[in-house]
């Protein structure tokens, strides 16, 4: 009978990591990320590039680029089960890793705030009646707030969690005019505290693939940009016949009308997103055509951006057959594209020498949307809504811990309260430009 081989221990552990990185890879768990994570973290000498290079574009990339960190803590104000953005916001924040869920006071309805809190795995404890009361009790403890209440709530939210010291992340829109805004924004400034604004249609990696075509010049100048984004839900009726109506809050329209907080900015902020510029005048309509009081539920405008770019922005809850129609068209004297949210994962790409093609994250010369981070799973296996919102998530991480190490941010990706201001700015002058019939100019700081 041979002698039996002695396996070292150092052998083993080893393996051990390399068959967790390869579980955490392929399934994304948990439990086996933590288990890496506190490897990582304490600096094993078993992390070695070695072994991380066996896994070019997930878990190892990550930690030789140091991305594998403790996760971020977050508050959530708002959001409850019942809510339109909360499981979405829920999910979408940690499906990376880099934020954990950990305090909240998801509704002022207490059976469906506590139930959210359990179904969110959130201590009871932590759970809040109000969001007075997380403000008073969890001080030093998270890393960041994001603010998910109703809009007409978020100015005096936000404003309050930054006397309170906290770091915070509004749902747009981040108030109810620019000046407002604008007001934030100093406040957050004086108090030396993160302040973001969630737009969310930016996190496509397609988008953000044509962003980075238009910045390196592959459409040449561009002539003409077209935005729209109609939806049906204030005409549509229900099964027996009576005309659906939205939450109490978004039937009143104030300076800027709830359709233009609500819908408007998105169309801003995507334009501004892609081109990198601000609008210098633009003529508008608005109009009330559905069953949901007398508030504005069409609107549409020209505006011209500078180097004589002009953009057309339709935005609406009356389109009947449309349930959210995002759509974006750039036209340029070498190329144009298009592309629609129904259809994220594709752009299609039209050249000056009549050649039309569909770009994806596979497509060769792709320059941003077949990074690694985009690559949760192999193309062909589309990623959608949840997931370019997990990428804002993942770009917010990046912002607040530069922004605790420099006092700053600088990531792209990221919509400030000064940008926020700008988006408002311009609903202002399209409800400026409606009510007198004429052209108005959109003043930027």
């Amino acid at each position: 009978m041979g002698a039996r081989a002695v396996v070292p221990r150092t052998w083993l552990r080893w393996r051990g990591l390399v068959c967790g990185l390869r579980l955490a890879s392929a399934r994304r768990s948990p439990f086996v990320l933590d288990a890496v994570r506190h490897l990582v973290l304490n600096r094993s000498p078993m992390v070695t590039p070695g072994v991380c290079a066996r896994f070019p574009y997930t878990l190892g990339r990550s930690i030789m680029e140091g991305e594998v960190r403790r996760r971020l803590r977050l508050g959530f104000i708002g959001g409850g089960l019942n809510s339109a953005v909360g499981r979405a916001h829920a999910v979408a924040s940690q499906m990376d890793g880099r934020w954990e869920l950990v305090a909240g006071a998801f509704s002022t309805h207490g059976d469906v705030n506590r139930q959210t809190g359990t179904t969110w795995g959130v201590d009871p404890a932590r759970v809040y009646e109000s969001g007075t009361e997380l403000l008073d009790k969890e001080s030093g403890r998270l890393d960041a707030v994001v603010v998910l209440t109703p809009t007409p709530q978020h100015e005096e939210q936000v404003s309050a969690l930054l006397s309170a010291g906290y770091d915070v992340i509004s749902e747009k829109s981040l108030a109810g005019t620019s000046q407002a805004a604008l007001d934030l924004y100093e406040f957050a400034s004086a108090q030396q505290k993160f302040l973001a604004v969630i737009y969310n249609y930016s996190g496509y990696p397609m988008i953000r693939e044509l962003r980075a075509r238009i910045g390196n010049g592959e459409l040449g100048r561009v002539l003409a940009v077209h935005v729209e984004m109609p939806s049906e839900w204030y005409v549509r009726r229900d099964a027996e016949g009576r005309p659906i109506q939205p939450q109490e809050w978004r039937q009143h329209d104030g300076a800027i009308p709830m359709l233009s907080l609500d819908l408007g900015t998105h169309a801003h902020h995507l334009v501004s997103f892609i081109l990198r510029t601000e609008p210098l005048e633009l003529v508008a309509t608005q109009a009330h055509h559905g069953a949901v009081g007398t508030v504005t539920d069409y609107a549409s405008c020209l505006a011209r951006y500078p180097d004589a770019v002009d953009v057309n922005m339709w935005f609406g809850k009356c389109a009947l057959g449309t349930r959210n129609g995002l759509r974006l068209r750039v036209y340029g004297e070498l190329a144009a594209a298009e592309w629609m949210q129904m259809n994220p994962e594709e752009m299609r790409f039209s050249d000056a020498r009549g050649d039309i093609r569909v770009v994806d994250r596979a497509s060769p010369g792709t320059l941003v949307a077949s990074l690694p981070r985009y690559e949760r799973f192999k193309v062909g296996h589309p990623s959608g809504f949840l997931e370019a919102f997990a990428n804002l998530y993942w770009d917010l991480a990046d912002s607040v811990r530069d922004f605790r190490e420099d006092g700053r941010f600088s990531s792209e990706y990221v919509c400030g309260a000064r940008q926020a201001a700008d988006g408002l700015r311009m609903m202002e002058a399209i409800a400026l430009s409606a009510a007198t019939r004429g052209w108005c100019e959109v003043g930027h700081e």
